[in-house]
């Protein structure tokens, strides 16, 4: 066997951990090109004339069942090669599982599922686990093999569970190069097991190769052709404009330390309900940053809709359609930005000018190819998908040090940056705080129907013990009706006076006011999602949340640490998450992708939060791609913190699950800077209504508000506490609208 240019066929069951089982075999086996391909796009007789490319193939972990045809695709036929076609093989849970029945064993559930759950792993100290110490590996799975008595397939390590007894966890066929393990090495919490064991599996598919005399042929261009393009993927980019050619944010800087966010948003519109208005509020820590647009009604904003072929642009009164031809939604707008970057403004903010707004939940859907079916009457009245305004001038407080700074991407705009600075040194201070929310003597709250949402609960829950996803993130919808007479004039915007209540009744980082008709959203979101830094050598970071414990007297920081990181449901959770998450950017990014941050608990105004942190960066190559951003946030959508692992499979059960579209909730807010940097959050403790005021679609007889809200469903779950916390995530934002005491 040759000692270079090593071909690996990594084979996809459609799970969110595929990547991180690349990155693991590209650190394992020195000069190895990792080929990706999903486990339904070939027969094996497609397969076949290619597989003498290959020196191993690694069969990675999937939903469903091995003994379910659509779940494992070609895999079970990988099993009953031919002498002259056969290669070593490495299987990874799915892959064990189907290596085991093919050859004897039986498939069983376990009794007490193991997703995200941590074990210690006994082995046999040979073949695998030649030099491999002790080790505690994650799992992921709710069947497992029974191998047959003196069967092709042996034991190599295994479990020793409480709940389940003895559960297999690696093996090795008796003859033929296929070896597979149970649990998940490419976790990040499996430590010992992972990079060890892959190695060693390597070594063996050496020696059996040099034993056997089997050859790979070198790579030509039938491969790259008919498999497609090796993982890590460059990421194809246009050239931006050179230094020279790019405009300069013109910028003022003033220290007004008593000015707040709110004094500015009401002296620049925010309480004229017919006008577009943005606010991106930092309104508690760990936020620093405010972003105010200062729209012109000629402001560019763009909408588009899932499934349709245009981007809808409109000035003013202006509003017309662009094909997107070749593009999708996303590739349109990376080249909308492409020329549209600046350079010069103050490297200390993180936004000078660019997109502001919001994506929906099901853009990620249709980002994972997962179909969307809708009615017609259902897309006339409905959120657009995309909405995004292009803010040219802009105001940003930088609430630590009390700084504020006034900015506009249009040349020979310094007359408007004066007039906006006089402007704001002569704003009454006003005491925000003694705002009061407007009276509404009787909204009409409409909750989810309780036994509805518990037998849901039961049903994911079965999805779960099938072994169809890890984890499935349940949500309903709270509708609150309004009547008109209740609500002041069109001018004078209840929406605002609703947004300082959520605001007050629940502070929080990433908070939001986007009135961009016909939607307004109104965010006090506690999760980042995603931030990428101004290129080059971007940083993209992740900060999913999953894990919350309530602020109340009594609760310190210890509590709190115990309550969530000694829980191993919680961190199950959010160690999923963690995993489906270095899968996206290990797509995107390659291998750099670091756990920065694993299971930290973090204070916030009203709560802990169990909060971890990822970091991916870019190759050495692809260094200066400034529409990375655009890349990861497409591959990264919908959030996992929102649908569970793995990530598609769990989307399609969940359509079956929920009575109805998520729209804006469960998506993400947020902007993308000219300078190519661009900040995320997930559109959680949040509300949102339909109201355009061009054709009058809000209800003249009253105004309605959606409130989206859910939960982490895991083996562990218990229905009535999933219920519970459902109705405490509601509590703050329906007391923003005097629904609560």
């Amino acid at each position: 066997m040759s000692m270079t240019g090593h071909n690996i066929l990594l084979i996809d069951s459609y799970d969110s951990f595929t990547h991180n089982l690349a990155a693991l075999c590209h650190q394992s086996i020195s000069n190895s090109t990792i080929f990706i391909i999903k486990n339904d796009e070939y027969t094996l007789h497609e397969l076949r004339p290619f597989l003498k490319y290959f020196s191993v193939i690694v069969v990675g972990p999937g939903p469903g069942s091995p003994d379910v045809s659509q779940d494992i695709g070609v895999v079970k036929d990988l099993w009953k090669l031919d002498e002259e076609d056969l290669l070593p093989i490495f299987g990874v849970c799915l892959g064990l599982q189907s290596l085991s029945i093919e050859f004897g064993a039986t498939l069983k559930r376990l009794r007490v599922v193991k997703h995200g759950q941590m074990s210690h792993v006994n082995h046999v100290g040979m073949d695998l686990f030649t030099e491999v110490r002790p080790f505690q590996a994650v799992r992921y799975h709710s069947l497992h093999v029974d191998l047959a008595e003196d069967g092709e397939v042996k034991e190599l390590a295994w479990a020793d569970d409480e709940e389940n007894g003895r559960v297999v966890m690696a093996v090795r066929h008796n003859t033929r190069p296929f070896w597979a393990v149970q649990y998940h090495p490419e976790s990040v919490c499996t430590e010992g097991g992972g990079i060890e064991v892959v190695r060693n599996f390597w070594r063996l598919a050496q020696t059996w190769a040099k034993e056997t005399g089997r050859q790979v042929h070198p790579c030509d261009d039938a491969l790259h052709c008919c498999i497609g393009t090796p993982w890590p993927y460059t990421n194809p980019h246009s050239p931006a404009p050179t230094p020279s050619q790019l405009p300069t944010v013109l910028t003022s800087k003033l220290e007004l330390s008593d000015l707040s966010v709110i004094d500015i948003c009401e002296e620049f519109g925010a309480f004229d309900e017919s006008s577009r208005f943005a606010l991106l509020d930092s309104a508690s820590n760990p936020g620093r940053f405010a972003i105010i647009a200062c729209l012109e009604p000629t402001s560019l904003q763009i909408t588009h809709m899932v499934g349709e072929p245009v981007v809808q642009l409109k000035r003013g009164e202006n509003c017309t359609s662009e094909e997107l031809g070749h593009h999708d939604i996303w590739s349109w707008l990376a080249s909308f930005m492409r020329f549209r970057k600046a350079n010069g403004g103050v490297n200390t903010i993180p936004f000078w000018g660019g997109l502001v707004g919001y994506m929906s939940y099901e853009l990620g859907v249709h980002s994972i190819r997962v179909p969307i079916h809708r009615s017609a009457s259902e897309t006339q009245t409905r959120h657009p998908d995309v909405n995004l305004v292009f803010v040219e001038r802009s105001i940003v407080l930088d609430t630590h040090d009390k700084k504020i700074f006034v900015q506009s991407l249009i040349p020979k705009d310094e007359e408007w940056i004066e007039d906006v600075c006089a402007q704001l040194s002569r704003i009454p201070r006003r005491n925000e705080n003694t705002s009061s929310v407007p009276s509404i003597p009787s909204p009409v709250i409409t909750i989810p129907d309780r036994a509805r949402y518990v037998s849901r609960i039961h049903q994911a829950k079965e999805h779960l013990y099938a072994g169809d996803s890890y984890e499935l993130c349940l949500t309903a919808q709270t509708r609150i009706l309004i009547p008109q007479s209740s609500s002041p004039s069109p001018t004078k915007s209840t929406s605002w006076e609703r947004y300082k209540g959520l605001r007050r009744a629940n502070p929080a980082p990433h908070s939001a006011y986007l009135r961009l008709h016909p939607s307004t959203l109104l965010s006090s979101s506690p999760e980042r999602f995603l931030s990428f830094s101004r290129p080059p050598g971007s940083i993209c970071q992740l900060r999913p949340i999953k894990g919350t414990v309530r602020k109340s007297s009594g609760i310190t920081r210890a509590i709190a640490e115990q309550a969530l990181v000694g829980s191993p449901k919680e961190v199950a959770e959010n160690l999923m998450i963690v995993d489906l998450i270095r899968h996206d950017l290990h797509g995107v990014l390659g291998d750099d992708v670091t756990v920065k941050q694993f299971c930290g608990v973090e204070e916030y105004e009203t709560v802990w939060q169990l909060v971890s942190v990822i970091e991916g960066k870019l190759t050495e190559e692809n260094s200066s791609n400034d529409e990375v951003g655009w890349q990861v946030l497409k591959r990264s959508l919908p959030p996992g913190s929102m649908t569970g692992a793995p990530k598609k499979r769990s989307v399609e059960i969940l359509q079956t699950l929920e009575d109805q579209e998520r729209g804006i909730y469960s998506g993400v807010f947020g902007y993308f800077c000219v300078s190519g940097g661009g900040d995320w959050s997930v559109t959680i403790r949040s509300c949102f209504k339909y109201d355009d005021i061009s054709t009058k679609r809000q209800s003249v007889d009253s105004e309605e508000w959606i409130v989206g809200a859910g939960g982490a469903i895991t083996a562990l779950s218990d229905a009535e506490a999933e219920w519970d916390e459902m109705i405490v995530k509601l509590e703050s934002v329906l007391r923003a609208f005097g629904a609560l005491s």
